[in-house]
């Protein structure tokens, strides 16, 4: 085990000096593009060693081990994009290397940050009022079976709807500020929530509801204590589906109207001033926010349905 991991210790020394050398070429004044050829057999070279680590590390074990290897995937598909821009010289308009859209977040963080605010307002708010709804009209579906029947036909016609068709409806409704956004973002998450909570409540087994029934136990109480415990895994299922919905439909929403924040109308405003760079700062700090709020319902899962059969195994 200690020589595996020697090995693999010495393949990410090279990687990492290949790697720095490599880029250090392309950035510097020498011939660019198709003359360069050496640089880029070495860098198909570099690829290779990056698939026999990245092999290596995929069977170590443990919650800190267990992150290198979509870490140093991470890493190596930025470093990737920085050399393929750098070293083919594409014009910054087109797509901007890493490190431009790196300036871009720290020189302009300010204005990204007030962005970032005015759009997490929008996303939470939608986010909790269409899960909320979503989870409180299938309880409702659950136990009348005729609102079942004639809800779920129209509730997945409006999961249906385009954002961008109801995005300027919800502007004229609710205004220019965040309670638009919040509003589509609530329609987009409603509809997730309410198939997979009905799907959830429906996957109690059989056996189990006889033995309630035996017990004398009502719906309220079978309701509490075998299916919704049951239905949790679905739950947290349409949370996180939900959780990158919101994010997506919020900004969307904010090229049809919003104040002079928003991550949305900055992406708008940059686009239309050819800050290429400033656009997809914006855009890694909406995909940054969204992985982190992915990651934590995730982690809330975990605690609460740690009885589940896949964490058990």
């Amino acid at each position: 085990m200690k020589r595996r991991h020697l090995i693999t210790g010495l393949a990410l020394l090279v990687l990492a000096a290949l790697g720095a050398g490599l880029l250090s070429r392309v950035r510097g004044d020498g011939p660019h593009g198709a003359d360069a050829a050496g640089v880029w057999w070495l860098l198909a070279g570099w690829v290779v060693l990056l698939w026999f680590v990245l092999g290596r590390l995929a069977q170590w074990q443990g919650r800190v081990l267990g992150l290198l290897a979509p870490a140093l995937l991470g890493v190596a598909m930025l470093y990737l994009w920085e050399m393929l821009v750098v070293g083919w010289e594409v014009p910054r308009v087109l797509l901007p290397a890493p490190h431009e859209v790196g300036d871009a977040l720290v020189t302009r963080w300010g204005v990204l940050w007030t962005d970032f605010k005015q759009t997490a307002i929008s996303v939470l708010a939608g986010y909790c009022a269409g899960c909320g709804a979503g989870f409180g009209v299938a309880l409702l579906a659950d136990r009348y079976r005729l609102i079942q029947r004639g809800l779920l036909p129209l509730a997945g016609l409006a999961g249906a709807v385009p954002i961008v068709g109801i995005a300027p409806i919800m502007v004229m409704w609710f205004g220019f500020d965040w309670q638009s956004k919040a509003a589509v973002a609530a329609i987009v998450t409603f509809f997730p929530m309410l198939v997979n909570t009905l799907a959830g409540l429906a996957s109690v087994d059989a056996m189990h509801r006889d033995l309630m029934r035996t017990y004398g136990a009502g719906h309220g109480a079978t309701l509490l204590k075998l299916r919704l415990p049951s239905a949790l895994p679905f739950v947290f299922n349409a949370l996180k589906i939900n959780s990158t919905l919101a994010l997506i439909s919020a900004i969307v929403a904010e090229f049809f109207g919003s104040p002079i924040y928003g991550l949305g109308f900055r992406i708008s405003a940059e686009v239309a001033r050819m800050n290429v760079d400033v656009v997809w700062a914006a855009i890694a700090l909406a995909a940054l926010s969204g992985s982190l709020f992915y990651g934590l319902i995730a982690l809330v899962e975990r605690a609460m349905t740690l009885w589940h059969a896949s964490y058990r195994a």
